[in-house]
């Protein structure tokens, strides 16, 4: 008995994904929850198990194609059985949305099949949903664009996030790229000659974090405020307890207690919590963290639910498992969406502090900078402190200056005298 191996829902929203590579290849005798093959989605890269063991007999979608879910994208065979003939060729591109026209019909017949689709459907909403993810229809929506009204390519005519992207350049939204002045004016300077370049594809997930970029810089109305706050109580802390904290198998770091009074904080100021949904405010009950981790190949958000429900210690626990696991590809798909609240620390590569965009459909995020002892005004007088540049970036349709502005008051307040019973 053979057991087809199909691309799986990685997340609520997912339609589709991308085949990045395949680890095994045609042949190769697997296990059951081997690695098999590794996928990008919109919200995530992971690595894909095999569903049974056995030999991989046949590959139907090559590394680079994008296909539905629960597509079929190849088959593993029971142990003994060789690869057939199809399987051993290179794997054959996915058939165009259209097919092809029979021997003697017109091409111009061909798009027929689709022209219902112009027709008035029994509900508007209803054509929405058949042909597009909940994310294009939130683009859409923020942009007053009628979906009814693109042509869609992915499947079965689904508009992708590239289409109405591809249509909102194409309506104006985008500026067209300025074509270089090869016959300047007299007294302006000359062109500069041709440079040599070195021209790569966009990695797939490099070309979903572009999209996700523009976006949000589309949906949301940014805003950022600057706090600089000591963090000497907490380096004392964490100085004392983190040899305690090693023999629990936790790392004590400043993310940590970031983290902690971040999700303590947001219980005293729901909006930031929050997120909009056309004319409504969504107040999420719960406070799911999400922790930017930077890739080679990127940058990957994983989320900790009920992050307000644990304690310093679990925080820890919970912050370095989502990041080795995420640098090693191993996220689970509930682990990657459904966050209410985000954190990124550019300054652990040495930035003072940051601008950071808003990961939609969140309202805000922390940005965190590095980390370091400084000269400051203590009392009139000159002192040494560990000092640090906090950042949140907001969206300025829900949150006012005023309560981003007292949400990271609570927050520096919250850092500079951080309780040790909470240790």
């Amino acid at each position: 008995m053979s057991t087809p191996v199909v691309m799986p829902q990685m997340g609520e929203s997912i339609a589709e994904g991308t085949i990045v590579r395949w680890i095994k290849k045609v042949g190769d005798q697997v296990d059951r929850d081997e690695p098999l093959f590794e996928i990008s989605t919109d919200k995530v890269d992971a690595e894909i198990p095999s569903p049974a063991a056995g030999v991989l007999t046949e590959i139907t979608v090559k590394e680079g194609e994008t296909v539905a879910v629960n597509s079929v994208v190849g088959t593993i065979g029971q142990a003994g059985d060789s690869p057939s003939a199809m399987a051993r060729q290179a794997p054959p591109s996915p058939p165009p949305p259209t097919p092809p026209a029979r021997a003697g019909a017109k091409p111009v017949e061909q798009p027929k099949p689709r022209a219902a689709a112009a027709a008035p459907p029994a509900s508007q909403e209803d054509l929405r949903r058949q042909k597009s993810s909940p994310l294009v229809r939130r683009i859409a929506r923020d942009n007053n664009v009628d979906i009814a009204q693109i042509e869609g390519s992915g499947i079965g005519g689904r508009v992708t996030k590239e289409d109405i992207l591809g249509y909102l350049g194409k309506t104006g939204e985008v500026p067209e790229p300025r074509t270089p002045n090869t016959n300047p004016e007299p007294g302006t300077r000359k062109p500069e000659p041709s440079l040599r370049v070195d021209v790569q594809p966009l990695s797939v997930i490099r070309k979903k974090i572009a999209e996700h970029m523009v976006m949000s810089q589309r949906t949301s109305a940014h805003v950022h405020s600057v706090f600089h706050v000591n963090f000497s109580t907490v380096e004392r802390i964490r100085q004392e307890k983190k040899g305690e904290y090693e023999q629990l198998g936790a790392k004590l770091t400043y993310m940590s207690f970031i983290a902690k009074v971040v999700v303590d904080v947001i219980r005293r100021h729901p909006v930031i919590n929050a997120s909009l949904d056309a004319d409504n405010i969504l107040y999420k009950k719960d406070v799911n963290l999400g922790i930017a981790v930077a890739l080679e190949s990127g940058l990957i958000v994983p989320v900790i639910k009920n992050a307000d429900e644990k304690n310093l210690l679990g925080l820890s626990r919970a912050i370095a498992d989502v990041a080795d696991r995420a640098r090693a590809k191993q996220l689970k798909p509930d682990e990657v969406h459904g966050g209410t609240f985000t954190i990124t620390n550019p300054g652990q590569f040495g930035a003072q502090f940051g601008m950071p965009i808003i990961n939609q459909p969140q309202v805000a995020i922390l940005g965190v900078g590095t980390i370091e002892k400084r000269p400051v005004v203590v009392e009139d007088a000159i002192a040494i402190r560990t000092m640090a540049y906090l950042t949140l970036g907001y969206d300025h349709r829900l949150v006012d200056g005023a309560v981003a502005d007292q949400f990271m008051s609570d927050v520096k307040k919250g850092i500079e005298h951080f309780d040790p019973s909470q240790v």
